[in-house]
């Protein structure tokens, strides 16, 4: 049975390092949350390591200036891995061919231009990767919808369809389906590709649950600190589906933050969250963390 927890604090003691997602945990894309910041303070204050672990599309560099320009204080993580990274490193080595058309809005031409560190040497290895139009492509990358606020997948509908008779693949930089921005709820990147899947194309994806995104967070928290063991690292997340997934499939244990994407559940504020509800929906998802709190604190 999932336990639930009033705070962080409860059950750090048994943890080393925490792989903590952002959108709906850390911040709303539009503010940090306060007590969520405090508590990764706490937990590196103890001696513990964070690594901020997110499905955006954008490389590492581009969402540490996103959390400046939050508000988010660096002095709550030490490290930064996204999905856009993971998919970077299959983009540059060919997954989806050299020549690729871009499905995605402007903010994320950085996805192509801006590597990590550990990126840029094995991109020095590799012919580059061109931008073109769709007729020209032999595959797609897609970061997102071009207008979030406004399109659905349905907008996308005759470009997949072109697509799928070409048989390009579909490199998805964000398997989010959607995502909370302030209060209103956007799509992600992985609705296109799910649509693409369900069309008969072919998808593939780097961020979580997958694993490639989790072999690259424990790369560079080795860098780091190096030795933490499986069992003292804890998932925070408030996608059930990716969060909460892919850390039983990597044999980690995880926090789910249910005042995120579940709030419609449970609440925003945890004002729903109850033993019964709360395992009754876990078994309906054939999920089961070790721990539930209504918001990171």
């Amino acid at each position: 049975m999932t336990r639930i927890i009033a705070s962080l604090s409860e059950v750090s003691a048994s943890y080393t390092a925490l792989f903590c997602d952002l959108w709906g945990c850390l911040h709303d894309g539009k503010r940090p949350f306060d007590e969520a910041v405090e508590a990764l303070r706490a937990f590196r204050a103890k001696g513990g390591t964070v690594v901020l672990l997110t499905n955006a599309p954008r490389p590492k560099p581009s969402i540490v200036r996103q959390l400046e320009a939050l508000g988010v204080p660096a002095d709550c993580y030490d490290e930064v891995t996204s999905s856009g990274d993971a998919a970077q490193y299959a983009l540059i080595t060919g997954a989806v061919g050299r020549r690729v058309h871009h499905l995605g809005p402007p903010k994320d031409d950085s996805f192509f231009t801006e590597l990590s560190p550990d990126l840029q040497k094995v991109a020095a290895t590799e012919a580059p990767i061109v931008k073109v139009p769709l007729a020209e492509a032999e595959g797609i990358v897609c970061t997102g919808l071009f207008d979030d606020l406004t399109e659905t997948p349905e907008d996308y509908r005759a470009t997949l369809l072109h697509a799928k008779t070409q048989g390009l693949k579909l490199l998805c930089a964000n398997p989010d389906i959607v995502v909370d921005y302030g209060h209103k709820r956007i799509y992600c990147a992985g609705a296109i590709a799910a649509a693409y899947d369900e069309m008969g194309g072919r998808s593939l994806y780097f961020g979580k649950p997958h694993p490639p995104i989790y072999d690259l967070a424990r790369r560079r928290l080795e860098a780091i600190r190096p030795g933490v063991p499986a069992d003292e690292i804890l998932c925070v997340g408030d996608g059930i589906t990716t969060d909460i997934r892919g850390a039983v499939a990597e044999g980690l244990d995880s926090l789910f933050i249910t005042g995120g994407l579940a709030s419609d559940i449970f609440g925003e504020n945890g004002e729903r969250l109850e033993q019964p509800l709360l395992d009754d929906w876990l078994a309906k998802a054939e999920l089961s963390p070790p721990f539930a709190i209504s918001r990171l604190r």
